[in-house]
């Protein structure tokens, strides 16, 4: 693999060259990845969740939503920034590449107008969420890595989709106001981010309890998001709003088959599937709003990165 980038962690500059790694199912990521897959599932195939990557989003609850993540966000990254030094949290600290704070500030004043403080609180189910954050960073900063994985990665892979989602379903111009959130301006290669940060994850010194709180900490903030989907979703029914389904389906309307959703076509075809380079290409083309040269881009861009990465 090849990596024309580099991140810095801290202030330190990191080359990204050699971050293949054999992956163990023992491996902190992979106990991460494998345990929430349900809790994964129930999150994306929450109606919220299934509505926005369909386009059927309503701009006051993109707008609530926002305000949720910017208190989430503003949790973990105070709470990171208290433990930054901390021996199982060091290796993890990327604020110049991860943090979202001051983009969700942006996006909020974009949508809110100048006094957005002023417009926002914080909602009976973020509220719980934020507060497991501070308790954890005050009793047991090594469970933040848990919440930081859940997040970050996350945000890095599915939601760059939701990104084009947002901006075609609500009009966002195409500079970025109002989805600032999904933008990483520190982190040129996205997969070589990833990997690195997988890397330093598995590197961390856990024991089998450790790496079982973790665990158990992961889906925690797995449900903590559903809840705040759930509650978006009752908001929403009480919002007057003409929606279009202009985006993506979600796994529970694909019939089961996996290979129909976007988060894992894309990840497929990025890994060096090239089955699935054209499976991505012709998912986009059934979508209503994508033109034919979009899907031909996509498609030559996805064949390269899996060639030049791998």
């Amino acid at each position: 693999m090849a990596a024309d980038s580099a991140v810095s962690n801290g202030g330190e500059n990191i080359l990204t060259e050699s971050d293949d790694d054999i992956l163990s199912p023992d491996d902190l990521s992979e106990v991460l990845t494998t345990g929430t897959k349900e809790s994964h599932d129930k999150a994306e195939n929450s109606p919220f969740v299934k509505d926005f990557l369909r386009g059927r989003i309503k701009r006051e609850l993109f707008k609530l939503g926002t305000a949720a993540l910017y208190y989430v966000y503003s949790a973990i990254e105070e709470e990171i920034e208290k433990n930054k030094d901390h021996p199982m949290f060091a290796p993890l600290y990327f604020p110049s590449e991860l943090h979202r704070r001051d983009a969700l500030a942006k996006d909020l004043e974009y949508l809110y107008g100048e006094d957005w403080e002023s417009k926002i609180s914080c909602s009976a189910a973020t509220q719980p969420y934020v507060d497991r954050i501070h308790v954890v960073g005050r009793d047991d900063p090594v469970l933040l890595v848990a919440h930081a994985w859940t997040r970050y990665m996350g945000d890095l892979s599915g939601g760059q989709i939701l990104k084009k989602v947002a901006q075609r379903a609500l009009k966002l111009p195409p500079t970025g106001e109002g989805v600032n959130f999904y933008y990483f301006e520190g982190i040129h290669n996205p997969t070589a981010f990833k990997r690195l940060y997988r890397s330093r994850m598995n590197e961390l010194e856990v024991d089998a309890e450790t790496k079982k709180k973790l665990l158990d900490e992961a889906n925690l903030a797995f449900k903590y998001n559903l809840d705040v989907f759930t509650e978006l979703q009752e908001i929403g029914k009480d919002i007057k709003e003409e929606v279009q389904d202009i985006g993506f389906h979600g796994h529970g309307d694909m019939g089961g088959d996996i290979s129909k959703c976007p988060y894992y076509a894309a990840k497929m075809a990025v890994s060096g599937n090239t089955t699935y380079v054209c499976n991505f290409a012709k998912m986009l083309l059934r979508q209503s709003t994508v033109q034919v040269i979009l899907a031909t881009w996509v498609a030559a861009v996805a064949g390269l990165a899996a060639w030049y990465l791998m």
